[in-house]
This record gives C-alpha cells, structure tokens and sequence, in this order.
C-alpha cells in the first residue's frame, strides 16, 4: 500500500494538480490586486469617486465605553468587498475565455494540417498486382 501511495504521490497527473493550485493562488493574488487597484479606482471615477472597497451599510454602530474601547464592533454588510469578489470573477472568466479561445484556434490550426493518405488495403494491393501482371 505504501507503494501505490508512493506511485500515485508522484506520478505526473498529481505533481501537475499540485502546480495548477499552486498558480491558481499566484494568478488570484494578481487577479485581486489588478481589480482592486486598478479596476476599482477607474470604476470609481465614473461613480463620482466613490471608493467600493470601504463601502457598506452599518446595521449595527459599534459601541464604545467611556474609556474609548470598543465593547462591540460594528455590524455591517461590507458590499464594497463584494462588489470587488464579483469583478474578480468577472476578470478571471475572461481570461479564461480569452485563453481556452486562442487555445481552442490553435488546435483547430493543427488539425486543419493534412493527413498522409491511408495505406492502400489488401484488396488494393493485390489488384494492382494483377493489373501490372496483365500488363507484361
């Protein structure tokens, strides 16, 4: 059993798995800074400078003792961070259309190439024996 483990651990289709997730995490990290910094910024220009991230509706006030501490934070939907999530998604999808589309057109490049013609049959063959016979 430890030899099946040992095999499947590393046989190529995990070690490729582990790579996938591995720049998955790097390319969300990519993916959330552009949206955040400069997707965001851009849309909020056009919403009067409104900033999404720091936006959010306080159903609760946070209360504060006479000391200054916060005794009980706030309680608010932050649906700037959303908004943020959904570009996220909307990016990463494109980009993902964007990269199965070119692959997709890259393949069909390949397959358009043409095939070498099939290996004439048995029949074929013996025929054209016959032929070249009747010929001398």
């Amino acid at each position: 059993m430890l030899k099946e483990f040992k095999e499947f651990i590393t046989g190529g289709n995990v070690i490729e798995f582990a790579v996938a997730v591995i720049m998955a995490g790097a390319i969300g990290a990519v993916v959330k800074g552009f949206v955040s910094n400069i997707v965001m910024p851009i849309v909020g220009v056009f919403t009067g400078g409104a900033s999404f991230a720091d936006q959010k509706y306080i159903l609760s006030e946070a209360v504060i003792d006479a000391s200054g501490t916060v005794t009980t934070p706030e309680n608010a939907i932050l649906y700037g961070a959303w908004i943020d999530t959904i570009m996220n998604l909307i990016i990463v999808g494109l980009v993902m259309f964007v990269m199965i589309k070119s692959y997709n057109k890259f393949k069909k490049k390949e397959e358009a190439a043409p095939a070498a013609p099939p290996a004439p049959s048995k029949e074929e063959v013996l025929l054209g024996e016959i032929r070249d016979l009747l010929k001398k």
